[in-house]
Formats: structure tokens, sequence, C-alpha cells
């Protein structure tokens, strides 16, 4: 049997993978331009919004346990300022970013939740930081997700249960036993 720590880091690590999936799923009926559209001035395009995911993760998430979570190297205020030229050059940010996201949860054990790591100078569990971002990043993937729908409109093929299909899906999910969800289930 698991202990709640081990509960905790392994159910972690597949929300974050669904939501990186989620994401991604999003992401791949854009096209270079709707990448870059921004609603208006006041709002971010999706390539800024992966901007600064990638820049968070890389900055909180590389030397995790043993450097302050906001490093020296990172320019946040770029990450608002600067896109990408096409989607390919994204989705490379996106995936480093990702990377030391995982990489750290896959090689943290049940010990170190109660590490003490710091962001900004200001000290908190490792529990908790797991948990601020697992309220920060999937914010910005609905983020994403909103403005993909929008920009798709009709065409947009979703990542949920589609709009008039919950009385088929329920028929679906009620006529089969019981089961503990998997995050990789998209509804």
């Amino acid at each position: 049997m698991q202990s709640n720590e081990e509960n905790f880091l392994e159910s972690s690590r597949k929300l974050f993978r669904y939501y990186k999936s989620q994401g991604e799923k999003a992401i791949e009926q854009l096209s270079d331009d709707q990448i870059n559209a921004r609603p208006n001035e006041a709002s971010n395009s999706i390539a800024l919004i992966v901007h600064h995911l990638s820049g968070n993760m890389l900055s909180r998430w590389t030397d995790f346990l043993t450097t302050d979570g906001e490093k020296s190297t990172r320019n946040r205020e770029a990450e608002f300022e600067e896109g990408y030229p096409d989607k390919k050059t994204m989705l490379e940010a996106w995936e480093r970013g990702w990377k030391a996201l995982l990489d750290t949860l896959d090689s943290l054990k049940p010990a170190d939740l109660q590490t003490l790591i710091y962001i900004r100078n200001e000290g908190q569990t490792v529990l908790e930081a797991i948990q601020r971002q697992l309220a920060h990043y999937p914010l910005h993937v609905g983020q994403i997700l909103y403005q993909a729908k929008a920009l798709k409109g009709s065409e947009f093929q979703s990542l949920s249960i589609p709009k008039g299909n919950s009385a088929a899906f329920n028929a679906q999910k009620f006529s089969t036993e019981k089961a503990r969800k998997h995050f990789t289930d998209t509804h």
C-alpha cells in the first residue's frame, strides 16, 4: 500500500501530464498566426502564455531542491513581450519547460515533500510548491484552451464532452463497472 506522500507525488505527476496533454491538443489545432494572435492589447497571445509557462517552469524546477526558484537568469517581463516566430519554436520551449518540471517531479521521493525550498526568498515545503504550481499551470492551460476555441470557432475539436453530448456520454459511462479515474482520460 502506498503512503499518502507517494499517492500525492503520483497524483501530481499524473495531473501535470494531463494538463500538458490538454495544452498540446489545443495548440496542435492552431496555425503559426493563431498562436501569436492577441484578443486585445491587455491580453496575452498563446505564444506569450507559453513563454511565461516555460520561463516559470525552467526557473522553478531547475536545481529545485538547492537553489531559489526565481533564477537570476529569468527575464519574467520578456515572457509577456516576446512570443515565438512559429509554432515549432514555441513547442520546443514548451517541451523544455515541461521536461524540467516532470524530470524533477519524477526524481522526488516522499521524504522530500517536507523539505523547505525558496521562491523569491520565501520558504515553503516541496509539497506546498507543487500545490502552488498545480494551481498556476492549469490556469494558463485553461487560457490556452479558451483562446484556441475562440480562434477556431466551430472547427475546434473538443477536448471534453462536446456540447449537446452529455446525456450520451453519461449513459456510456454508467453502462460500465465503476473504475478508478486515470488522468489520461479527457473528460
